[in-house]
């Protein structure tokens, strides 16, 4: 019979699309098994889906989670601050320079305030499967990821971004847009309305 280790990772994910096909998706862990980080998963216009990290070690373990076609390391720094009344992140990672405007909790977040404390689990995230799935197409809650794993998303916070602006090697990314087509980089893809959504996940990794 199999066991599993239970790894688990708080944070923010900010997940946005552009005119220019890109489309984003931001991590930034602030607990984690592999210590504080912040990682991009970039999906390219052509489809190619490309995993920004800061190290070997987050790069092992992201891709032995999630699917990509190729893994960049390079320093990945995202500066989070409040500008204006708003929040502001402002992402560095190789040849991405990215710039988010974090607007106002969006309606879908009254639901999720309420899990807190022992109500985080996994088997939390496997009863709420169902409605997240029609709630929100391509979120999932609960599900099977690479070489064996299986993972769990509990989100606690939802608010929306609305502005982005900047770079891709040197080329501007164009304005907002909507995050389709779905990235693909796991069973469960990142809302369609950009947003930014605090989050726990649980990966349970095969021993």
């Amino acid at each position: 019979m199999t066991t599993y280790r239970r790894d688990r990772f708080d944070g923010y994910i900010a997940g946005a699309g552009s005119t220019s096909g890109r489309r984003f998706v931001v991590g930034v862990w602030e607990r984690s098994p592999l210590g504080a980080f912040a990682d991009v998963m970039v999906a390219h216009p052509d489809g190619c889906r490309e995993l920004l990290a800061p190290s070997e070690q987050v790069a092992e373990y992201v891709s032995g989670t999630y699917q990509f076609d190729g893994v960049t390391l390079v320093d990945v720094v995202v500066d989070r601050s409040v500008r204006d009344g708003g929040e502001r992140w402002v992402v560095q990672a190789g040849e991405l320079q990215l710039s988010l405007a974090v607007g106002g909790r969006l309606l879908l977040a009254a639901p999720l305030l309420p899990v807190r404390g022992p109500l985080v689990h996994p088997l939390t995230a496997r009863l709420i499967d169902p409605v997240a799935r029609r709630v929100m197409t391509g979120v999932r809650t609960s599900g099977t990821a690479g070489n064996g794993r299986r993972e769990h998303y509990l989100a606690q916070d939802l608010h929306a971004v609305e502005h982005i602006e900047g770079t891709w090697a040197g080329e501007p990314v164009g304005a907002l847009a909507d995050v389709a087509p779905e990235p693909n980089f796991g069973f469960s893809s990142t809302p369609r309305r950009p947003a930014v959504t605090r989050v726990t996940t649980f990966v349970e990794v095969p021993r």
